[in-house]
């Protein structure tokens, strides 16, 4: 780790006296690309910078102590090292943290989808729940979001709704929310006041870029027909509706949210591409059973990742073990907690592999 990192710092010293150099400076996609790299590389330096810092303490302290004779004074620089000990562990973890390889994906935006599940209407209604909860958290992120299709219900929930996030955090965030979630509640619906079970799935999906994955015009079907959404009567008047199939998958993405045609279509390009993307991401995480390890759960749909059950006021996530008593407040949107949680865990497990 430490040739690692001493590498590191020689080459942010490299790049800092290139940027000094007028020619670089007056070369503005060149500035560009080694400042970013610099900006990338500047807090595993400032963290090294402040470890090899502790460590010259500790080996000061060592010497004081071997040369001290006043009793008050020696227990003084033991407390002192000590404290320098725990604090330099500390500093080692994180550094190696800071050196794990990136997630390919991270720094990407992200297309979301939340469809109801078993539970009929209740679902459905569950299903609007955690759109506001998403909506609200990344309100408070201070990410963009766009509504891509909306298929809603006539008591407020959605069959299905599908939304971009904007953002170069987004994706490290929310992964960690694909797969299946349940309710346990009264539905508003149930007369005789019984608890229901019901369940939303949630993917998150990269959004992908067209050179991420191409689409032969062949591959696809395209029909366009008249809308029957919510977006009132001027969309039902045309045949603004658009639904695209890609025969070799058998995907079927719909979009009828817009009242153009063109819109439409644009939109579900946008949502075929990031599905087909994800498609073979999934093939190549299958191959690569190490890898599957290191990550919170596999990820998959059709796996429950977390429970929700109001008579409790409780949540649970079922792949770390974590509950809280605050449901009210975290189907709010106040799910920081819980994702700090499992962006943790998921490093310990990664580390665990790599010290094995």
């Amino acid at each position: 780790m430490l040739e690692k990192l001493n590498e590191i710092k020689e080459k942010y010293g490299d790049i800092e006296r290139e940027m000094a150099r007028p020619d670089v400076v007056s070369d503005q996609n060149r500035f560009k690309n080694l400042n970013k790299e610099y900006s990338r590389l500047q807090p595993v330096v400032y963290k090294y910078d402040d470890y090899l810092k502790m460590k010259k303490e500790l080996d000061e302290a060592g010497i004081l102590i071997k040369e001290e004779k006043d009793p008050e004074m020696r227990a003084m620089l033991q407390a002192e090292i000590e404290k320098l000990e725990t604090s330099i562990k500390k500093s080692e973890e994180e550094l190696l943290v800071l050196l794990l390889p990136k997630d390919p994906n991270s720094g990407k935006d992200i297309i979301m989808e939340i469809r109801a599940g078993t539970g009929g209407d209740e679902a459905a209604l569950f299903a609007a729940d955690l759109f506001r909860m998403y909506s609200r958290y990344i309100d408070s992120m201070g990410w963009v979001m766009e509504p891509l299709e909306i298929a809603s219900t006539g008591i407020g929930g959605y069959k299905e709704i599908i939304f971009s996030v904007k953002s170069g955090d987004a994706y490290d965030y929310l992964k960690y929310e694909s797969g299946v979630h349940r309710v346990q509640r009264i539905p508003v619906t149930e007369a005789g006041g019984r608890i229901h079970t019901s369940a939303v799935t949630v993917a998150v999906m990269v959004e992908a870029e067209e050179s991420d994955v191409k689409i032969s015009p062949e591959d696809v079907r395209i029909d366009v027909y008249r809308s029957s959404g919510h977006g009132g009567q001027s969309v039902n008047t045309t045949d603004s509706a658009v639904r695209i199939t890609h025969i070799p998958t058998g995907i079927v993405v719909t979009c009828q949210d817009e009242k153009s045609q063109h819109k439409n279509k644009a939109k579900a390009l946008r949502v075929l591409r990031s599905r087909l993307l994800e498609k073979m991401n999934r093939e190549r995480q299958d191959k690569e059973a190490e890898l599957r390890k290191s990550q919170v759960g596999s990820g998959d749909r059709s796996e429950r990742i977390r429970t929700y059950n109001f008579p409790q006021s409780r949540v649970t996530d079922h792949r770390i073990g974590m509950t809280m008593y605050s449901l009210e407040s975290f189907i709010s949107g106040e799910i920081k907690d819980m994702i700090e949680a499992l962006k943790k865990n998921e490093i310990s497990q990664i580390l665990a592999v790599i010290n094995k």
